[in-house]
């Protein structure tokens, strides 16, 4: 499985940015693919997942109402569509896969920075 995230950048307080997640490598049905963050001196935390399969969303608390997980089966890609945003979502956005049965999250993208500017 490879993961290949990008879309990070410059944005400033209140604006938006689109992620994306190219994958690769086998079928994902039986995927959750989600996406984590890290900001300087923090511990990576989760911010949103869905089922590849389709159906259901979760998101941490934080960014709920103002980010969007979703995907594209065709071009097997995942998007992190993220609105509002604040300084404190300042982060390298990595995106991630594992398996159903699995809790554990096995796959890893690269991780891509975004910075917002007060």
């Amino acid at each position: 499985v490879q993961l290949q995230a990008f879309g990070g950048g410059l944005v400033q307080t209140g604006g938006y940015l689109r992620l994306s997640c190219a994958a690769s490598g086998r079928t994902f049905n039986y995927y959750i693919m989600a996406w984590f963050r890290q900001a300087p001196g923090k511990e990576r935390e989760f911010v949103a997942s869905l089922r590849w399969s389709g159906g259901r969303t979760d998101y941490a608390d934080s960014v709920k109402g103002r980010f969007t997980i979703s995907r594209d089966k065709y071009k097997s890609t995942v998007y992190l569509q993220m609105n509002s945003l604040k300084p404190e979502d300042a982060a390298i956005y990595y995106c991630a896969a594992r398996v159903f049965a699995s809790s554990d999250y096995s796959y890893w993208g690269q991780g891509t920075l975004v910075t917002v500017s007060s």
